[in-house]
């Protein structure tokens, strides 16, 4: 039987990548979506056309309960789950001067306690069915280069990469638990595609990450057995050199402030 994978956010962008890499490679796939119905259907069939059994499932990941819902459905359905990717994330921009606790709730409840509660959840399904498995995080190469733009965002990726540690120690050996950081792979905030094309060449390659290399990464964190606890950094380099601000605001032709 092919294994299963839950990626959340999968409707679209880099998790819809990363969904149609692990069918292309003998997984079927839980295509996790909060409100863009109509692109998850669309991903869903394109992983049944490559040969994937696929299934969307609806959850507000930002609600515990719902949260705590996804996997017994997707368990439900497949009869099996071995893999989750917590690719969903909440990306909205503060600083040390607009930051409040409403900003820091909203992106921890995003990018931080699904996480948590995903590979807890997914832990006791192996455990029950002792079998093992993989959770890998999509976290962010700026936390190996900080700035301080994007400062919620930040402080929930943070708490996610302190948790990949935690987790892989709590959930072993049933569980392992990796990231993933990316660099600048798709378009957001204020960049068009001019702003994009400059600060995806902002690195020591001369080039960022692109949709194929993170899914290729998660794919060889979920197929590598001896592998937990720690992250790849896949993003051209970019941590290694020293930003003052976030990339999309040093790109010529972004928005500054």
């Amino acid at each position: 039987m092919r294994p299963v994978a839950l990626v959340t956010g999968s409707a679209k962008r880099l998790g819809r990548a990363i969904a149609l890499d692990l069918a292309a490679h003998g997984h079927d796939i839980a295509v996790h979506y909060r409100g863009s119905q109509a692109e998850a259907l669309s991903v869903v069939e394109e992983l049944r056309q490559i040969g994937a059994r696929a299934q969307a499932f609806a959850a507000e990941l930002g609600d515990e309960a719902a949260t705590l819902a996804l996997l017994p459905a997707v368990i439900q359905h497949f009869g099996r789950v071995d893999a989750v990717v917590n690719n969903a994330s909440l990306f909205e921009y503060d600083d040390l001067a607009t930051f409040s606790y409403a900003a820091m709730d909203r992106h921890w409840r995003a990018n931080t306690g699904p996480a948590v509660l995903l590979a807890r959840a997914l832990h006791a399904h192996l455990l029950a069915e002792q079998r093992r498995g993989c959770v890998v995080n999509l976290l962010d190469q700026k936390l190996w280069n900080p700035n301080p733009d994007y400062f919620s965002y930040t402080l929930s990726k943070a708490a996610l990469e302190a948790a990949t540690t935690l987790l892989a120690q709590a959930l072993a050996p049933s569980v392992r638990v990796c990231g993933v950081a990316p660099g600048v792979t798709l378009a957001s905030g204020p960049m068009d595609d001019a702003a994009f094309q400059a600060a995806h060449r902002l690195t020591p390659l001369q080039r960022s990450s692109t949709p194929d290399d993170i899914a290729r990464a998660v794919r060889f964190l979920i197929e590598s057995p001896a592998i937990t606890g720690t992250t790849l950094l896949v993003d051209g380099g970019q941590h290694l050199s020293a930003q003052p601000r976030d990339v999309m605001f040093l790109a010529p032709g972004s928005q500054k402030d």
